[in-house]
């Protein structure tokens, strides 16, 4: 860990817990912070206030108090999930006192190298793809971010023979000022999280801090199947390598059933180990890592050959009776489970839909659903989704949870068929989140295989 002294002996307020904030929390106090932890999570029902307190960090459960930022507090670490919208963040802006998000800390103390991936859908499966490859090539990569492991947590124990493949969301990068990693991908951007943003231009601003302190040296890899990269390929100072499934490119390209970096094959698209057009564009931009990252071919066609998946991303479960099982519970939007059908023959597909009704309408989906052989509706969206099924003349059955909905789409299935949990909308209706969701179709899964094999 690198030694600084940005917080020693201030005043620094961490508001909101779960994993990034406890992380927050420790690191500041071992770099010499004083530390305050404001939590809305009552007391006795909070185990990580609880364990924070022992260790003799100064935490305030059950309620946010304004008056908490009267005392002189120097910076404010904030959950990525609290909106700016919030009384304690706005008050803390009134003041001049700099709110920052976790991953800032972490590039304060890294003593590894980091590659930072963002961009609105596939971003955990091209960090995971890859670690994947520096695993197959011998290399020590350290999945850290928004992927489930702090990254503040991840760099206190890196050294400088590791790299920080860090997962980072645009909640994270609207809290970063000298976050600088060597390299940096932007999977794609497309309209989401606007009830936090407010609109797509101040989205993608955010996801544009990624590449703000970015250098001729540095490597900023962008998505040239969207025009929208291009324009932005113009506005960094990085170094900039393409991607693109859609037409040759000075970087990584798809032509011809086959993955290209700059006129070399690596790979046959056919050959990677999870479907779809977006894993395409996720392998590219894998492969513009590698090679910049000084990764040999081989080792960059093993680890994707042999991807499965990430858990809950188009993750596959395996068959009971020659029926395919993928949890795609990730897929929170139109456009993931768009991305998802592309990857099968939709005349054998089953898919299990809905959740979160967030005032949008179904009408861009409807081209992807001709054709499915069915669907199982649920969740809050079902009145919109059934108006959607209908136009594309799918047939579908109703279900209450996806346990429900799982047995109800197996029944529907046949020899050689897929049941595809991708739900094209958030759990919260249902669930507390989509790892839930996407738990619950995992153990109904292995409850039906259980029953065939009985």
């Amino acid at each position: 860990m690198k030694a600084t002294t940005k917080v020693k002996d201030k005043k620094v307020l961490v508001l909101g817990l779960a994993k990034s904030g406890e992380a927050a929390a420790r690191l500041l106090a071992e770099l010499g912070a004083i530390v305050t932890v404001n939590d809305g999570k009552p007391f006795d029902e909070n185990p990580s206030a609880q364990a924070l307190l022992e260790e003799g960090i100064k935490v305030i459960c059950g309620e946010h108090p304004l008056d908490l930022l009267e005392e002189d507090f120097a910076l404010m670490v904030k959950n990525p999930g609290i909106p700016y919208s919030n009384a304690m963040v706005q008050r803390a802006l009134e003041k001049g006192i700099p709110v920052l998000t976790e991953v800032e800390l972490a590039y304060w103390i890294s003593e590894a190298p980091i590659i930072g991936i963002t961009g609105s859908n596939g971003k955990t499966t091209t960090t995971t793809m890859i670690a994947e490859v520096f695993q197959a090539a011998g290399r020590s990569g350290l999945l850290s971010g928004n992927i489930g492991f702090p990254a503040s947590s991840v760099a206190r124990k890196a050294e400088s023979t590791d790299t920080l493949i860090m997962e980072l969301s645009s909640f994270q990068l609207m809290g970063v000022t000298d976050f600088h990693p060597n390299v940096a991908v932007i999977t794609n951007l497309l309209p989401t999280h606007l009830d936090y943003h407010g609109s797509f231009e101040d989205y993608v601003a955010a996801k544009w801090h990624l590449q703000d302190r970015m250098t001729a040296e540095d490597t900023l890899v962008l998505n040239f199947g969207q025009d929208m990269a291009k324009e932005l390929a113009k506005k960094t100072k990085a170094k900039v390598v393409p991607f693109s499934s859609q037409e040759v490119v000075d970087g990584a390209y798809l032509k011809d059933g086959l993955l290209y970096f700059k006129d070399q094959p690596i790979m046959k698209a056919a050959d990677l180990g999870v479907p779809g057009e977006h894993n395409v564009e996720n392998a590219l931009a894998t492969i513009v890592v590698a090679k910049t990252w000084g990764i040999e071919d081989d080792a960059i066609r093993t680890a994707l050959s042999h991807f499965t998946g990430v858990k809950h991303r188009l993750q596959h479960l395996g068959q009971i009776q020659q029926v395919a099982f993928y949890n795609d519970s990730k897929s929170t939007n139109s456009l993931a489970t768009k991305k998802a059908l592309s990857g099968f023959d939709k005349q054998k597909v089953i898919l299990i839909a809905g959740g979160l009704d967030r005032g949008i309408g179904f009408e861009d989906l409807i081209p992807d659903l001709v054709g499915l052989k069915g669907m199982v509706i649920l969740g809050e969206v079902t009145p919109k989704l059934t108006m959607a099924a209908e136009q594309a003349q799918v047939p579908y059955v109703l279900a209450e949870r996806v346990a429900d909905a799982t047995r109800k789409a197996y029944e529907l299935a046949q020899e050689g068929d897929v049941v595809l949990l991708s739900p094209a909308n958030a759990s919260w209706d249902m669930y507390p989140n989509f790892e839930v969701r996407g738990d619950e179709f995992i153990a109904t899964f292995e409850d039906l295989k259980g029953e065939e094999h009985g």
